[in-house]
């Protein structure tokens, strides 16, 4: 049984033509992936911040599905007073995070680690100080993994997270108690745009 040259001919050019509609679709997918919205704007509440922080944040690196980004965050929180210790203090604060998210378009899981430093005051009872109230500083420091959701579009625009965040804390102060503590509950939330 032979077929004629016009039907296999036939058969290669819509098979070529099944062939380039693949390749262009899986071409397109693959652009889908691209973030070309690579830098963010974003508040975030609790979390790394521990109350809020104001962040910038810029995608480095990304490959298929998985994309890497660092952000840096500011806060200014203010102590309660503790009278007659001290009339009430801000305390600011520096938030660096880094950050791996893996997905498809918009919707992904994170994974990530921050830092928190905070510029904080002890006060204490001492004769030999003025109005016998000895100040000293110090800095407190923690470790705030991350694990959660995180919604940004590839083009930019809205962007929305939220994550379980344990942290160890580390005091630098002389008489802390514990020099690291373990804090296993923690939450935070980010809103924000990407462009």
């Amino acid at each position: 049984m032979s077929f004629p040259k016009k039907h296999i001919l036939l058969a290669l050019f819509g098979l070529s033509m099944f062939e380039n509609k693949l390749f262009a679709q899986s071409e397109t997918e693959t652009k889908a992936e691209i973030f070309t919205a690579k830098n963010l704007i974003f508040a975030e509440f609790f979390g790394n911040s521990g109350g809020y922080a104001l962040n910038f944040g810029r995608i480095f690196f990304q490959k298929e599905k998985w994309k890497i980004s660092a952000s840096a965050g500011f806060s200014v929180l203010y102590k309660s007073e503790d009278e007659p210790l001290h009339p009430g203090y801000l305390v600011p604060a520096f938030i660096p995070e880094i950050s791996a998210f893996y997905g498809k378009s918009k919707h992904h899981l994170e994974l990530g680690v921050g830092f928190n430093a905070a510029y904080q005051k002890s006060y204490s009872f001492d004769e030999d100080f003025p109005n016998n109230t000895k100040e000293q500083t110090y800095w407190s420091k923690s470790i705030v993994p991350r694990i959660g959701y995180r919604y940004q579009k590839p083009e930019g625009g809205f962007f929305f997270r939220v994550g379980y965040t344990p942290s160890i804390s580390f005091e630098s102060l002389d008489k802390a108690a514990k020099k690291a503590t373990f804090i296993p509950f923690g939450a935070g939330i980010s809103l924000g745009v990407s462009f």
